[in-house]
């Protein structure tokens, strides 16, 4: 067992490297470069204090109309009864330095030629970088019969859209946990922002519910449009054995299509051997809906998405190394937005930050960038209450673990609850002021 002593042994060894030891950090660049950043989530926000530190005399612009900063992380612990609302709520404008410009409307138009972005409120911003940091939306409107005002009754959940919704998903699954029944678990046949959330309230559930109504008065039910558990073989063998100890039963090749509250029925496409599709109807106690996702519409409209790749989801064509636009080199993409095979988890962008900065200053100074971004990718996946497993991959499927020797990335312990719990929301926020 890894006794208290090592475990901030290896808290202080990952937050020095996050950059809380206080690095060096080059002399600014000056110039008059007019950057702007379309999105202050965690990409957005942490590049342009990082760049308020790189550069002297910059224009940055930060463009996002929504007031509030999520933490998204935090989602699957508020729709677990774990944290509340609160916890994953913080002010858009606390995070960012003062030589930064907010811009608190929408961005409704990307023009990549005339290097332009138009807003809500009819603003037409120029820039000499662009880098699109917007996110991802939610397509709830794929699920014929669903909508949020769902989430809370009639035992349906849905923890991605917001605090307030996974506030709700505890509602409906606390329900479920107290008074059993049969719980279906989805998620979409999109790409998603981390992967591992589906699991993770599977996981809580199963677990909360086994302690409270008890074993024997539940079934629970993972239904995914794939035909693994997780990405990386390894994990997702680890997942179905963990599934088959705990009675979740796997329905692999089914893509939720429609709900009926009123009868708790779920419709699923399950895609048959030979080719095609069947539809299969599911009855529920509760259900947890993660919709299909993709690259918002201003995205999908500017020529910038990738043509020949996820041409239904609309993701920013960028190099998997650099997130440099592939045909406008003044355009970079970072987060949820990047079309890169893995990256839409936060830790991801704690790597991905650095590597758009480097290549960004450089362009300034007239050099080329020397960072590279792997496709480091970490997933707390939580199993119990209180126990988690640390996966870190990068796009190859390697494991790549922080603690080698220390945490081993496919055993339940109570040190990756810890590391989920208490240490990522600080090496979060670190993040967010460009320390990390």
């Amino acid at each position: 067992m890894v006794g208290r002593r090592a475990f901030l042994a290896a808290t202080a060894t990952a937050l020095a490297g996050a950059g809380w030891a206080g690095s060096v950090r080059a002399k600014a660049v000056e110039t008059k470069a007019r950057i702007v950043i379309i999105g202050a989530g965690a990409a957005g926000t942490g590049l342009a204090n990082r760049l308020a530190q790189s550069l002297q005399g910059a224009e940055i612009t930060i463009i996002d109309g929504r007031a509030d900063h999520f933490y998204q992380p935090g989602f699957s612990l508020v729709a677990a009864g774990l944290k509340p609302a609160s916890y994953t709520v913080s002010r858009t404008s606390d995070w960012l330095p003062r030589s930064v410009t907010l811009v608190p409307e929408a961005a409704a138009a990307i023009d990549p030629v005339a290097k332009t972005v138009s807003t809500a409120g009819n603003r037409t911003i120029a820039y000499d970088f662009l880098v699109v940091a917007p996110g991802l939306v939610l397509d709830h409107a794929a699920i014929e019969g669903f909508s949020l005002d769902l989430v809370g009754t009639n035992g349906i959940g849905s923890l991605y859209a917001g605090p307030d919704y996974a506030a709700r998903t505890w509602q409906a699954a606390s329900t479920f946990a107290q008074e059993g029944g049969v719980g279906i678990f989805t998620r979409p046949a999109t790409e998603m922002k981390c992967a591992g959330a589906p699991l993770k309230h599977t996981f809580l559930i199963e677990d909360i519910a086994s302690r409270t109504v008890g074993k024997g008065k539940y079934k629970m039910h993972y239904a995914a449009p794939q035909t693994a558990l997780f990405s990386v073989p390894i994990v997702a063998e680890k997942v179905r054995m963990l599934f088959g100890e705990r009675g979740i039963a796997t329905h692999y090749g089914h893509t939720l299509k429609s709900i009926d509250p009123g009868k708790r029925r779920a419709t699923f496409a399950k895609a048959e051997t030979g080719g095609g599709t069947s539809l299969v109807e599911m009855e529920y106690d509760y259900l947890h809906v993660i919709p299909p996702q993709r690259a918002p519409e201003i995205v999908r409209q500017s020529g910038l998405s990738w043509a020949d790749k996820w041409t239904d989801q609309g993701w920013v064509e960028v190099d998997q190394k650099t997130l440099r636009h592939r045909r406008y080199p003044d355009i970079f993409a970072v987060g949820d937005v990047a079309g890169v095979p893995k990256g839409k988890t936060a830790a991801s962008v704690k790597w991905q930050i650095p590597v758009v900065e480097d290549h960004l200053v450089a362009a300034i100074a007239g050099r080329e960038g020397t960072l590279a971004y792997d496709g480091y990718t970490s997933c707390p996946l939580i199993t119990r209450v209180g126990r988690a497993m640390l996966v870190e991959f990068d796009y190859n499927n390697n494991l790549v673990p922080s603690f080698p020797g220390l945490i081993a990335p496919l055993e339940e312990l109570w040190i990756s609850w810890l590391m989920k719990e208490v240490a990522l929301k600080a090496t979060y926020n670190a993040m967010l002021r460009g320390k990390a």
